[in-house]
């Protein structure tokens, strides 16, 4: 099926998917970008529609066979695009239904906490970060919408392998009470420099708002703060700055308890 008007009815509901009380009411969201739906599909998502532009090419086109297509002009594909240069494939997956409840984590897990992030640029990159890291999982307590299509762009799609889960600053807490894990806040009032701390078992990362940092209640639950150390003018860096070092400060330090056996 084809369509031409970007003032059609489906269009316009599609497009209206941009925004995240139309998510939150239909329970689906846009996943925009050949790599980006080639991910969602590897992880096993099900998409509703598939939406090919008419500059679409073979490698696009070949991700769309056996599913449901639709074919949209170039008008209609910018009405639904979040992109200034919109890509020639957008699937329409429904949002995936996930409980904490049933989380299990391995020994001495990386853990990653985000509470009230504003940004979903940031939230992208720091969850590429998260799995560069090869963090065990990551929880997005309120705040940005991880189903957003900026913060998808963003993730470059690596959200749908990822161990992320959204979820309430009520429910977070609960959980990291359960798992009794070790957790570390990153505010510019920390006692200690990042690097100074130890990594090596079980740890939770605590980040916070961009503009705000940490909720003062988590400052007091946290077992430890930490710093990075700022030599210019500056106060603070990018919240996703901020958690590369952190995760890739823990990376290291795992990294270096095994040293390589001789030949």
């Amino acid at each position: 099926m084809g369509i031409a008007s970007p003032r059609n009815p489906k269009v316009k509901a599609l497009a209206a998917l941009k925004e995240r009380k139309e998510r939150e009411r239909t329970g689906l969201f846009l996943v925009e970008g050949r790599r980006e739906v080639e991910r969602a599909l590897r992880a096993g998502l099900e998409p509703l529609v598939l939406l090919l532009g008419p500059r679409a090419g073979l490698e696009e086109r070949l991700l769309t066979e056996g599913k449901e297509v639709l074919l949209l002009s170039q008008a209609a594909l910018e009405r639904v695009s979040s992109r200034e240069n919109p890509a020639q494939l957008i699937g329409v997956f429904p949002i995936p239904q996930k409980d904490l409840a049933q989380v299990r984590l391995p020994k001495d897990p990386l853990v990653l906490v985000l509470l009230g992030l504003e940004k979903p640029g940031n939230l992208g990159a720091i969850l590429r970060s998260a799995d560069g890291a090869g963090v065990d999982l990551v929880l997005v307590a309120e705040g940005v919408d991880l189903y957003s299509p900026q913060a998808i762009r963003n993730a470059t799609g690596v959200v749908f392998g990822l161990p992320v889960f959204p979820t309430s600053e009520e429910e977070a807490a609960r959980f990291l009470e359960a798992q009794g894990l070790p957790l570390v806040a990153a505010t510019p009032r920390g006692e200690r420099v990042y690097w100074e701390e130890d990594y090596k078992k079980g740890v939770a990362f605590l980040l916070g708002a961009e503009d705000q940092g940490l909720p003062e209640a988590w400052l007091v639950r946290a077992h430890a703060r930490v710093r990075i150390p700022m030599r210019g003018q500056a106060d603070s860096l990018n919240v996703s700055v901020s958690a590369a070092l952190l995760l890739y400060e823990a990376l290291r330090q795992r990294s270096s308890q095994d040293p390589p056996q001789p030949p």
